[in-house]
């Protein structure tokens, strides 16, 4: 259980559009260097980092692996992608790293904060033929499938690769994440994939309260960590890629020139790749 009474911030409301409060896209955007965000988000983000320095690696270790997750399900053929809870548009978004590998690759990002849906069409807009960007809660996998900017992008009688990015965790146990999974994986046609990474609550090298405790003051969900098993329960009947389900950071990592201390596989985040059997 997380200790909440340390925290100054206000519980937010659920489902509200509430500015003067953070939401956890926009403070994922501070902590990437972004530029989508406000004065309240920029304060909780501080006050994150100062309470768990790691955090910073945690959240770029997650944006790598959305890029080497991504890179290999282009190369292994998903050629359309329903990002759930894709965030603030910054620099490596899905459909700019799969269309590296396949140029008309089509994306269909979904968001519940209605500031990183308004980024989203502005940054994208016209620009990106076969992208769209759609404001729907996750929670709710009919209202998401059924949605025009979904429907008019992906074509579900074809495979597709459902990204669930550091987003799961925004899902409380009375919403049933598993649940939730399983009606987005029960949609799509084998050969579909399944990418997840997900806050994990049993990392003993970070501080999962000082990382959690802040959050119940996001309006559209507070940060549930969830350990090793309960994760290997959310991809159960996902036939998992090598390595299977680890921390981000040793998913299929890339090999670097210099090592340092942001290197240290931890990173609070556990992460797996898999495909949809028939």
């Amino acid at each position: 259980m997380v200790d909440d009474s340390s925290y100054p911030w206000p519980l937010g409301p659920p489902n509200a559009a509430n500015f003067d409060l953070p939401s956890s896209a926009r403070v994922y955007d501070f902590l990437l260097g972004g530029t989508s965000h406000g004065a309240v988000d920029r304060m909780m983000g501080r006050d994150l980092a100062r309470a768990e320095p790691l955090v910073v690696s945690i959240v770029r270790e997650n944006r790598s692996f959305l890029r080497r997750a991504v890179t290999y399900l282009a190369y292994a053929g998903i050629d359309q992608f329903l990002d759930l809870g894709s965030g603030i548009p910054t620099m490596g978004n899905t459909h700019e790293v799969a269309r590296r590998v396949v140029p008309d690759a089509r994306v269909a990002y979904v968001d519940i904060d209605p500031v990183a849906v308004a980024h989203g069409e502005l940054l994208i807009g016209a620009s990106a033929s076969g992208v769209s960007v759609t404001q729907a809660d996750m929670r709710y996998p009919d209202k998401v499938l059924a949605a025009p900017a979904v429907t008019d992008v992906l074509d579900f009688s074809r495979p597709v690769g459902v990204l669930m990015f550091s987003v799961l965790q925004h899902v409380s146990p009375d919403h049933d994440p598993g649940g939730v999974v399983d009606e987005f994986v029960a949609r799509v046609v084998p050969g579909s994939a399944l990418a997840v990474s997900h806050l994990t609550g049993d990392d003993p090298r970070i501080d999962i309260d000082a990382i959690c405790g802040p959050t119940r003051a996001y309006p559209n969900g507070r940060a549930t960590p969830r350990s090793a098993a309960e994760l290997a329960e959310l991809v159960d009947g996902i036939e998992l890629v090598d390595p299977g389900l680890v921390y981000a950071a040793q998913w299929r990592p890339e090999a670097r020139r210099h090592r340092g201390p942001l290197d240290e596989p931890c990173c609070g985040h556990r992460a797996a790749v898999g495909f949809v059997p028939a």
